[in-house]
């Protein structure tokens, strides 16, 4: 069958370009090897921020007394836990479903593609041929080479929802975000947990201050950290006793979730046949996600980089714009937003204060707010974190990092004046609501456009006139 373009793989980079190209009123089709929606729908983003939820509530029922409710521990239902998850999971692969995106004329395709040449795939018993062809065949749990390892019954953020009961005493093999959001459930949910990370910091990707608040919060909640410990070694003498070996000392857990980062999934495609290069770090893509085959483009996680779905989105529309629009865009931002669902959560946009110096030197200029001085943070019981803005010389917004409750909502204006370009002063005058976190933006934002404006000669210009 002829196609404009036929996807591979329909997760969040795959559905999003479907469903521009089918408005774009082109013939589409869309490849599944197995579910529809990919990790973020099946086993990522959605079910994890189901479980944080349950786990907040949990948290808030124990912790009651500080707020005049009587407090009581939590009898935690861990099935029923899990089953309102899989309903949330349901409730939103109906807007996805291979019947829903028939109606908007896509044709979806069940079965696993591979390339005979640059412009056909075979997928089960049908040869699909297409104008271009996109990749977004996405990433799956690293497990790396620890001895004993393969032969444990481990979990990976996969097949952690198949659990049919909490393990009471769970081992985190990684510090990132999924590492540390799960770590913080389960904690919340009734498990002693223990993480244990290489470096001597969790969330290395984030500013080091913000990795800090989430480090105090994960131990005030109880986890146990365990910082600068490779692990050496895991074992197991049965079902339901696990020992980790990291930084020489032994850990001793019921099951063992391996959070080690992802891979790109690029096994199987039989890429050769279409002259498309890849390495174990993904696909090769320019920065416009053409491919080494000029009709093959690649998007979302199987390119590495990055891996956040709404990255993968974003790139899955940029292909798309790329291949069947005139012109082109570059498609691989360096300092795209994401956030940390953790409680605090961690939110960030554009350059860290680290990455800035390091760029920009002398010309950077910083400002901080604690949450503690946010009036709406303090209401709420919401003191730990912060809000920090950088910001060149001229006023000119490189980036910020908000860590608090609902940062990642509180970063939205921030990541706006970073993608366009948007100075302090800008910020500053855009009215927001009282009181909300997007008021402290505000509030940050007018400090610094006022220390700009009356400093030096401008200062003194501005104060003579005001007499």
């Amino acid at each position: 069958m002829r196609y404009d373009l036929a996807i591979i793989g329909a997760g969040s980079a795959g559905l999003t370009a479907a469903r521009f190209a089918a408005r774009l009123g082109k013939r589409v089709a869309l490849i599944e090897a197995n579910r529809v929606g990919g990790d973020c729908t099946w086993t990522g983003c959605v079910p994890s921020k189901a479980l944080l939820y349950a786990a907040r509530v949990a948290h808030t029922v124990r912790n009651g007394g500080a707020y005049g409710i009587r407090a009581q521990e939590p009898d935690v239902d861990f099935p029923s836990v899990m089953g309102r998850i899989r309903s949330v999971i349901e409730q939103i692969y109906a807007a996805e479903s291979p019947d829903a995106l028939r109606a908007e004329g896509i044709d979806v395709i069940e079965g696993r593609a591979e390339f005979e040449d640059a412009h056909m795939v075979k997928a089960g018993e049908r040869r699909i041929t297409a104008r271009y062809f996109l990749i977004c065949t996405g990433a799956t749990p690293f497990i790396p080479p620890i001895p004993g390892l393969v032969e444990t019954q481990y979990l990976t953020y996969e097949t952690f929802w198949q659990l049919e009961s909490l393990p009471s005493r769970l081992i985190v093999i990684g510090g990132g975000p999924i590492g540390c959001e799960l770590a913080q459930a389960c904690q919340r949910l009734g498990s002693q947990v223990e993480l244990v990370e290489a470096l001597d910091r969790i969330l290395p990707n984030d500013d080091i201050e913000a990795a800090q608040v989430v480090a105090d919060a994960l131990r005030r909640d109880g986890v146990a950290l365990r910082l600068g410990a490779p692990v050496e070694s895991v074992s197991s003498d049965g079902p339901g006793r696990v020992t980790v070996r990291a930084g020489g000392q032994d850990v001793a857990g019921d099951s063992v979730l391996v959070a080690a980062g992802r891979q790109a999934n690029c096994d199987g495609l039989r890429l050769e046949n279409a002259g498309v290069p890849y390495t174990r770090a993904g696909i090769t893509v320019d920065d416009y996600l053409r491919t080494g085959a000029k009709n093959i483009y690649a998007a979302g996680d199987c390119v590495g980089g990055f891996q956040f779905t709404h990255y993968a989105g974003f790139q899955g529309a940029m292909a798309v714009r790329n291949a069947l629009l005139p012109g082109r865009s570059r498609a691989r931002p360096a300092h795209p937003p994401w956030a940390t669902f953790t409680d605090p959560e961690v939110a960030h946009t554009g350059y860290t204060e680290a990455q800035a110096r390091q760029r920009f030197g002398d010309r950077v200029r910083v400002s901080t707010l604690p949450m503690g001085s946010i009036d709406r943070a303090v209401t709420d019981d919401a003191a730990d974190g912060f809000i920090k803005a950088v910001y060149r010389s001229n006023g000119t917004v490189l980036g910020a990092t908000v860590v608090g409750r609902q940062a990642a909502e509180a970063l939205q204006g921030w990541s706006i004046a970073t993608a366009r370009g948007l100075k302090m002063g800008h910020v500053a005058q855009v009215m927001q609501a009282y009181p909300t976190l997007a008021m402290a933006n505000q509030q940050i934002a007018w400090d610094a456009y006022l220390d700009g404006l009356t400093r030096g000669l401008a200062g003194r210009a501005l104060r003579w006139l005001s007499r």
